[in-house]
């Protein structure tokens, strides 16, 4: 008797359960729809009372002061829309709490040699802490992209713009733009949140930088990841395909965004713009001319993914190759801006490391440098050094070629696919995938004859003029142009 009391207070429990969990979801669907009116015509009367007429264009890059290739395409960005369309307000989001606007704007002037127009106005957002990894020790992905929202959702509060342009890779924040905010929503994607690639890395328990050894090591945990993976790409391509024009960097990200969002009849493909007008016109200097030292170059931030030590553990694998004499001529140069402390702990890391294998009177790091020191250390260089996995494009790569760096990059993603030719007669630069490679490359290319070095230097400079800054403000234009002719008409 007991037990059958027990079984219906059960069974009573569930259903009340069950009717509460029915008329939540029901509920949600009526309550949902008039919550989105309800918010929406509120951002409608928002616009209608704006003080500004003209169009206005709110670019979404919370991390504009960074001096990283991201933040290269967000400044040519603004200046191809202030050049084709003067009478267009810019705005853009921004975390950098610490920056001033003018500073903002010196920093990009000299970094990247871009002249910017007066009169773009910073939106700053107190609320970035969401995005970043640190909060979320466990479904990292997840935990961002929703702290996206958030920090979306203040930064519409703070200005409801016409045309939302995303440059840092937020794709959960474009259905509130688009159906909270009313905007026309367009985006420039230099990396996937997630991609196949990663998801096949999980699948074959590939220790990585985000794929934790006790994950890899563990089948069931391992199955469970995928399963999670599978269920984000599902979301992550729902919210993607939200934008109205989507711009990509490379083939490698074209493939993968069209994997997962599904929307190749509105995506372009956009090198980003790289500084190769000036740099193919400086003179190559010879090994005379360099006094007999061997720069070995590397530009990029100073992130995990970038695998810096990577590269110095070349460097150790080189030393055991090379003679004496040679080694002492070599010199490693690091040059990169670092974002935050995160990063200058890795700066730290790295120079700890370098004192570890013996390499630290062979290597230098040189941070935040103006835009004349790196001009200078790429004329200075012999050999580019890049070590990224599934690289989504690769500025630096294409910079240091059209310097005249002989350039040796990962055999992935952007630098395989679209920048390095390795056949002969054609080949301009190398690539490779480990420490043993990367080695055994640097030092062949050390023992060339000057005139096969010259060979290789002459076509890479050739090959980089698609990747000008003049054909990425065609491309970027001719993708966002259908918003400014709505406007216009």
């Amino acid at each position: 008797m007991g037990l059958f009391c027990i079984s219906c207070s059960i069974i009573s429990t569930l259903k009340v359960l069950l009717f509460i969990g029915v008329a939540t979801f029901i509920g949600g669907l009526i309550v949902l729809p008039i919550l989105i009116i309800y918010v929406r015509i509120h951002f409608a009367k928002n616009r209608a009372g704006r003080l500004r007429k003209e169009t206005v264009v709110g670019f979404f890059h919370p991390y504009c002061n960074a001096g990283g290739g991201g933040e290269r395409v967000l400044w040519a960005a603004i200046k191809s829309i202030q050049t084709k369309y003067p009478s267009v307000h810019i705005a853009v989001y921004t975390g950098d709490l610490d920056a001033e606007a003018e500073q903002i704007i010196k920093k990009a002037e000299k970094g990247f040699n871009i002249q910017l127009k007066p009169g773009i106005e910073f939106i700053y957002l107190h609320k970035r802490k969401w995005v970043e990894a640190a909060p979320y020790p466990y479904f990292t992905l997840l935990g961002q992209s929703l702290g996206s929202v958030w920090l979306g959702l203040e930064a519409l509060n703070s200005l409801q713009p016409d045309i939302y342009i995303d440059t840092m890779g937020y794709a959960f924040t474009y259905p509130l733009f688009k159906y909270i905010g009313g905007c026309q929503v367009g985006c420039y994607t230099h990396y996937p949140t997630i991609s196949t690639d990663m998801l096949r890395h999980v699948y074959r328990r590939v220790v990585s930088h985000n794929n934790r050894r006790i994950i890899a090591r563990n089948p069931f945990l391992s199955a469970a990841k995928i399963a999670y993976y599978k269920l984000f790409a599902a979301i992550y391509g729902l919210v993607g395909r939200c934008a109205e024009t989507v711009m990509v960097n490379s083939t490698w990200t074209e493939e993968h965004i069209n994997a997962i969002w599904n929307c190749p009849f509105k995506t372009h493909r956009v090198y980003p713009p790289c500084d190769v007008e000036h740099l193919t016109k400086l003179p190559l200097l010879t090994m005379e001319d360099k006094n007999g030292i061997i720069k070995i170059v590397s530009v990029g931030q100073f992130r995990p993914e970038k695998d810096h030590p990577l590269q110095l553990r070349a460097l150790y694998e080189l030393r055991s190759i090379v003679s004496e004499e040679l080694w002492e001529r070599i010199r490693l140069v690091f040059i990169g801006s670092c974002r935050n402390a995160d990063d200058e702990a890795r700066v730290k890391d790295m120079q700890d490391l370098a004192k570890h294998l013996a390499l630290d009177e062979n290597v230098e790091f040189k941070l935040n440098v103006p835009y004349p020191e790196l001009v200078r250390e790429l004329q200075e260089g012999t050999i580019g050094i890049h070590a990224m996995w599934n690289e989504h494009f690769g500025i630096g790569i294409v910079e240091c070629m059209a310097a005249g760096l002989i350039m040796v990059a990962h055999a992935s993603g952007g630098p395989k696919a679209d920048i390095i030719e390795t056949q002969r007669g054609s080949q301009t630069g190398f690539l490779a995938e480990n420490e043993k490679e990367y080695a055994k490359v640097m030092a062949y290319i050390m023992s060339m004859h000057a005139k096969d070095r010259d060979q290789i230097r002459t076509a890479a400079r050739a090959s980089v003029n698609r990747f000008s800054g003049e054909n990425f403000e065609k491309g970027f234009l001719r993708a966002v142009e259908p918003f400014f002719r709505s406007k216009q008409e």
